[in-house]
């Protein structure tokens, strides 16, 4: 049986939205100056690549079109090399990963670029111009319920406490920070160039962040909630991208995996709680796998909200000392279409560098559903 691999992972830095540091530059140059580093750094004949699948939440605007094939021209890559984007909100970049392994097991190819980008800033939440459908809002209005309102639901369903959500986005922002400072982020950013200026680390990371400060913060989506800004992923720009191949390609092209791909799943969940999606995904892909959550070494799962994060990690008995290691996307940010690809890549570096035998990757999907990621060792 062919082993699919990951072999290269690179990202951008992540900057919030609208203030940061990326905030001028535009989404489609972002994705290429990132896929372009991971090509450079791989050393790989871009002619031997069969696609790039890019994953984008809201491809719109300069992140619209088919933007994967305008950034694999933006990329400098062959035009033998076909463009495809991808949409499952914040899963669209995972689901690249997916489609990819799938085409591999086909035949359908070798080799993959499997990329994600969003720039919040240049590309608002629901787009520009959203239409929901009126009978379906009217019979069914949770199918569009706001993130924000879905992270309360989740919190009293799962009786998560505000005292425990800012605990969790304190010890998110404490494990950034030190891997920030001790340089355990510096592998996997790809710097980009804004203008005249380059960007090589994150701006989202609070080093500072308290109990204190975060129990002052008011609820921002209920006035008697329990979710704030600050137990909430920020608005983000970012983008990243992986190589996933055969091992065999692998080999003989001189990489040094980082983990191969044992098992994958989506699952479905009521959109009001869509922040338990999590759930549903990784039990389907563990169970493919044939292993438990106590097999697992390291766990990648998306903090789109601590509510949801926390409600998670209880339902699927996940040890949170295995849990987003170098922190999540409450300190790190949330770019919806890049969050994929991101948190696959850090799976599998970090399944390489504390020796573990299996990692998870997973994250909730807005509208109702999970998706998830079984990598094994290599």
């Amino acid at each position: 049986m062919t082993d699919i691999v990951i072999a290269a992972y690179r990202r951008s830095p992540f900057h919030f939205a609208h203030k940061g540091a990326l905030q001028k530059l535009r989404p489609d140059e972002m994705a290429a100056q990132v896929v372009r580093a991971l090509v450079e750094q791989t050393g790989v004949d871009p002619e031997t690549i069969e696609d790039l699948v890019l994953g984008c939440a809201f491809p719109e605007g300069e992140q619209g079109l088919n933007v994967a094939r305008l950034v694999g021209f933006l990329a400098g890559l062959p035009e033998g090399v076909a463009g495809a984007t991808v949409n499952r909100f914040c899963g669209s970049s995972m689901q690249s990963v997916h489609q990819a392994a799938g085409a591999i097991k086909l035949g359908a190819g070798e080799a993959f670029l499997c990329a994600g980008v969003e720039s919040m800033s240049r590309v608002p939440m629901m787009g520009f111009n959203p239409m929901p459908h009126p009978g379906l809002a009217e019979r069914y209005p949770q199918a569009y319920m706001s993130m924000g309102e879905t992270a309360e639901n989740v919190a009293r369903r799962h009786q998560v406490t505000r005292a425990d959500q800012e605990a969790f986005a304190v010890e998110s922002h404490k494990r950034a920070a030190a891997a920030q400072a001790e340089g355990r982020l510096r592998d996997e950013i790809a710097p980009v160039t804004v203008g005249s200026t380059t960007v090589a680390e994150d701006g989202c990371i609070r080093a500072d962040a308290s109990p204190e400060g975060l129990a002052a913060l008011k609820p921002a989506f209920r006035q008697d909630g329990t979710v704030t800004a600050g137990t909430s992923s920020p608005l983000t720009d970012g983008a990243a991208a992986l190589l996933v191949c055969t091992a065999e390609y692998a080999k003989r092209h001189g990489l040094e995996p980082l983990a191969k791909i044992r098992a994958v799943a989506v699952a479905g969940c009521a959109p009001e709680v869509m922040g338990m999606g999590p759930v549903g995904a990784s039990q389907k892909a563990l169970a493919r796998a044939g292993i438990a959550a106590r097999d697992l070494d390291v766990v990648e799962l998306n903090e789109a909200f601590a509510s949801q994060a926390l409600a998670c990690m209880r339902e699927l008995g996940l040890d949170e000392a295995k849990v987003n290691l170098d922190g999540g996307a409450i300190a790190l940010g949330h770019p919806l279409g890049a969050t994929g690809a991101r948190i696959v890549g850090k799976a599998a570096q970090l399944l390489k560098r504390e020796g573990g035998r299996y990692a998870l990757a997973s994250q909730c999907i807005g509208g109702g559903q999970g998706i998830a990621t079984v990598l094994e060792a290599v």
